[in-house]
């Protein structure tokens, strides 16, 4: 009897921790272009009730690509876009082409968690071209993913089709059966429900809902509300200086009646939009308690890009590199999260994908640029870790139309997204590459063009917060050298190299000055001269 009862106590104790560590279920819902700085999160009641005050708010959330695709593809495999090399929303630009699904798609967090043993589930947008005949039709299933419901293309709300695991399922303008954030919610609690009869693996869910992109169709309950709300005219707005790149400086300034016309209903449209958004985390939360899943399950929200609605004379869109376009929100709540916590770390789209797979109990691939977050989220104390990164790249590949509807006069000039006064919002010269740098001694934006004129802006945001002066030209050069090394140095990193603390150079094979030496604003006698030492304003 003694035997048998020493035999079961062992046996209990190595089981024990094999109980305890179970894996987490992780969800993870993402907006597109919902911005910060705007007040893009005011709509969000339940969900800052929810996720924020129940977790973390994280205050320096940034992606490194203001852009649908290019965000979507460095969140999905935690690179940057010069690895990923999805560069823009175009099948030529990568954007879920066929190559992509050859390279980059084989190794997202989804096929990652599925080789973890998790149970998938994917609801919404994906990449731009999804669904496509050059994209593989909707027959094309990215892999990794058990219950696949992926939106044919780019948001919206309503006639649009999805790939339902590989077959079409089409959807009309009914509400609120082909609503679509309320399908991605119904499509949710189905899953959920199904969870919850095997209880089985651990699963992860993505939530891609529309809002709050254009076209900016509220449901019907929600069509009035914000009635008397107007967009922010903060300190950028209408506001226009020379010394920028050519797209910003070319914009109509003051602007022009019909950009005017549109920024207002635009913005409450925007908010109207995040309503059933946050109506869908209300249900989500609902059925995760009914279902006893909530006390084990990590909820991630985020935004793939942030938005401008005026500023620096720019109706409304992203692909820029000032605040308004690249700050996102991020709230995380889960097992071993303080409540109720507000962080300064800088976290990046690319970190989400390692996070996810360092949550699932493995680490993340080397070949990942991000790096996880998941001792942050753990982390009791308030102050950010002397090794977490101080700085890190934005980069945007500008695109270009043909045939520009909106204001025929610009056809085949070399831009793209215009408005009916002329007004345009991206270009093949809008193609950049930036070093945004958050110190205790500093806080700075360092952006190089691919252009003609390798134009340069450098921002000093600690004086400056609304990016109104281009001081490229008035700083001591060497400053400029400095922070040219490091944007080299994040141009090539790959994996362990964009990492903080790790340099990717070699002695043997210093990095080589880019465009700054054809700009006229410093010599390569000053560069040569440098260590390579990077001051942040």
């Amino acid at each position: 009897m003694a035997k048998t009862l020493l035999l079961l106590v062992v046996t209990l104790f190595v089981l024990l921790p094999t109980i305890s560590s179970k894996q987490p279920n992780i969800i993870f819902i993402l907006t597109d272009d919902q911005d910060v700085e705007l007040g893009g999160m005011t709509p969000m009641v339940s969900a800052k009730k929810l996720i924020g005050d129940k977790g973390i708010t994280f205050d320096n959330m940034f992606v490194t690509s203001p852009l649908c695709c290019p965000s979507r593809s460095a969140i999905l495999t935690g690179m940057y876009n010069h690895n990923n090399r999805a560069i823009n929303n175009s099948i030529s630009g990568n954007c879920s082409s066929p190559q992509w699904q050859q390279t980059a798609e084989k190794e997202t967090f989804a096929a990652h968690l599925k080789k973890q043993g998790y149970n998938t589930f994917f609801a919404g947008k994906y990449l731009n071209q999804y669904g496509y005949k050059p994209s593989g039709g909707v027959e094309h299933v990215p892999p990794g993913w058990d219950d696949w419901n992926g939106l044919v293309g780019n948001s919206v709300y309503y006639n649009y089709s999805l790939s339902v695991n590989g077959k079409e399922e089409k959807h009309g303008d009914k509400y609120p059966d082909d609503y679509l954030t309320d399908v991605i919610s119904k499509k949710a609690e189905r899953f959920l429900e199904n969870e919850h009869e095997t209880f089985g693996s651990p699963f992860f869910m993505m939530l891609s809902t529309p809002a709050c992109h254009a076209p900016f169709t509220p449901a019907p309950q929600h069509r009035d509300k914000f009635a008397n709300v107007t967009a922010p005219r903060d300190g950028s707005f209408n506001k226009y200086d020379a010394n920028r790149h050519w797209l910003v400086r070319n914009a109509k300034h003051p602007m022009g009646n019909e950009s005017m016309k549109l920024i207002d209903p635009v913005f409450r449209n925007r908010w109207r939009t995040l309503l059933s958004v946050d109506d869908l985390i209300t249900k989500l939360f609902t059925t995760l308690e009914t279902k006893g899943f909530l006390e084990d399950t990590y909820v991630f929200y985020a935004a793939d890009n942030g938005y401008h609605l005026g500023q620096l004379s720019l109706p409304y869109d992203k692909r820029q590199l000032y605040e308004f376009d690249i700050r996102v929100p991020l709230m995380v709540r889960g097992p071993g999260i303080k409540a109720g916590q507000k962080r300064k770390e800088i976290i990046l789209n690319i970190d989400l994908a390692p996070t996810f797979i360092d949550i699932a109990g493995k680490i993340p691939p080397s070949s990942m640029d991000g790096s996880t977050f998941k001792s942050v989220l753990l982390d009791k104390s308030t102050n950010v870790s002397s090794t977490w990164r101080t700085d890190f790249m934005v980069e945007h590949t500008g695109e270009t139309q043909d045939n520009v509807k909106e204001c025929p006069s610009k056809s085949h000039k070399g831009v793209a997204q215009c408005f009916p006064d002329c007004v345009c919002e991206d270009s093949y010269n809008n193609t950049y590459s930036c070093v945004r740098s958050i110190t205790d001694k500093g806080n700075s934006m360092y952006c190089e063009f691919s252009d003609s004129e390798n134009f340069v802006e450098l921002y000093d945001l600690s004086k400056d917060p609304h990016q109104l002066k281009n001081i490229a030209k008035s700083v001591d050069p060497k400053i400029l050298v400095g922070m040219n090394k490091r944007l080299v140095e994040l141009t090539i990193c790959e994996g362990p190299t964009c990492k903080p603390g790790v340099k990717p150079f070699p002695p043997q094979f210093p990095p080589q000055p880019r465009s700054l030496l054809h700009s006229n604003i410093y010599s390569e006698e000053i560069f040569m001269e440098q260590n390579g030492k990077v001051q942040v304003l």
